[in-house]
């Protein structure tokens, strides 16, 4: 019987290894034609006429917009919104949005396909196959989106760690005698080893500043892209301080205080946490193995006493 199973799908599997290395075969020499063909279009002095394509990867890149378009939000407001949390989790790319409705269409049409394909090939029955296949594709649709929330959360997480360090840095380099668009730029250059993510959020805040924007607005545009309250009360008191010709250094310094302490209060609160979380593992695994340990061998003694009475 498991013979005849093998001879059933050994030529369905033949047929699509030969089929897939065939695709990639076309897929490789297309790129080098499309690279060929852009090369003669730039000699030729007629580039652009031609579509470049470099690669398979950006075939890839070109095919997996049309992928994603059915999960486009036909609405400008819901679609401004999932563009928002794609910006909240560090997804700054044009090509954001189109990248992860493609991921989150391909996470939800393979496993349905895989579930088919089992069933078809007899390693699963086809009830079986699609059920599994739908939960996994159902699973594959909602995943992304907690995948985004759990990088925005990270995000938020290293900025709240890394603001009073780079506050300090930011002070010192005030009363070192340093202008604030110089602070901003030594502050940044020394962040870029202890603290990368917020050094690169920085260069971006620099490179605004640069353009003609206030330091306050450059800093309110972070906190619009992190999402994030700190940055905005921050970029607040920079720009009264700025309006209104306050100390700046002493502003700064008790705003880096404030979140330090904040810091130590999230700190406190997640060990208090702790002793929480940690009580249903230890409920479910250590106890069990416990009393298995204490109560196994007199357990065993009774049995046998038990065993010895009915004798």
């Amino acid at each position: 019987m498991q013979t005849m199973l093998e001879n059933e799908w050994l030529p369905w599997l033949a047929f699509a290894m030969v089929s897939s290395l065939a695709l990639i075969l076309a897929l490789l020499w297309s790129g080098r034609r499309g690279r060929l063909d852009a090369r003669l279009q730039r000699l030729s002095g007629k580039a652009g006429s031609v579509p470049e394509i470099d690669s398979v990867a950006e075939l890839a890149r070109q095919a997996l917009p049309r992928v994603g378009a059915p999960l486009m939000p036909k609405d400008q407001e819901e679609r401004t919104r999932l563009q928002a949390r794609l910006i909240h989790a560090g997804l700054y790319s044009r090509q954001a949005l189109v990248l992860f409705l493609s991921a989150k269409m391909l996470l939800m049409a393979i496993p349905v396909v895989a579930g088919l394909a089992a069933s078809l090939f007899g390693f699963v029955e086809l009830q079986l196959g699609l059920v599994l296949g739908g939960l996994f594709g159902i699973a594959g649709l909602i995943g992304p989106s907690f995948w985004l929330d759990r990088r925005k959360a990270a995000r938020q997480a290293n900025f709240q760690r890394a603001l009073p360090d780079a506050l300090d840095v930011l002070v010192i380099c005030l009363e070192g005698g340093l202008s604030l668009f110089g602070a901003f730029r030594r502050m940044t250059a020394e962040l870029g080893a202890a603290h990368p993510l917020l050094a690169s959020e920085l260069i971006i805040v620099e490179r605004e500043i640069q353009l003609g924007r206030s330091v306050g607005e450059a800093l309110r545009a972070f906190g619009e892209r992190a999402d994030l309250e700190e940055i905005r009360r921050l970029a607040s008191v920079i720009s009264q301080a700025e309006r209104f010709g306050a100390s700046l250094v002493k502003t700064l310094r008790l705003h880096a205080e404030m979140l330090r302490l904040k810091r130590m209060q999230h700190a406190e609160e997640m060990a208090q946490k702790a002793a929480v979380r940690i009580l249903f593992p230890t409920l479910l695994f250590i106890f069990p193995g416990m009393f298995i340990i204490l109560m196994g061998p007199g357990l065993i003694q009774l049995l046998d006493a038990f065993a010895e009475l009915k004798r």
